[in-house]
């Protein structure tokens, strides 16, 4: 799969303020990772799982400082990863955001 194949993979919400064409998989891999466990759907997965791989994900993820507690969960269970070797678990605000309502 060629990099343009693989940013044009994902769904088009995704990266809604960012120009697609600006970005490199290799060195964006962490800000792709991010968005699309925040934000995307199972399609979207599958094609993040297809290009980098479960180990490069893992990897990637547990150096991020923030990512959303739903994802974190997510990517924590589907790897087998315990939840306190990730980053941003343990490095989490000590004072958390609003909800939004």
């Amino acid at each position: 799969m060629s990099k343009k194949e693989c940013i044009q993979g994902f769904s088009d919400y995704i990266f809604w303020d960012v120009d697609r064409s600006s970005i490199d998989p290799v060195a964006n891999a962490p800000y792709i990772v991010q968005r699309v466990l925040e934000y995307g759907q199972y399609e979207d997965w599958k094609h993040l799982l297809a290009y980098y791989g479960l180990n490069s994900i893992v990897d990637t993820v547990k150096q991020l400082r923030t990512l959303d507690a739903k994802a974190l969960s997510f990517i924590s269970t589907i790897s087998r990863t315990p939840i306190e070797q990730f980053r941003c678990y343990n490095t989490r605000q000590s004072i958390p955001q609003h909800s939004n309502f």
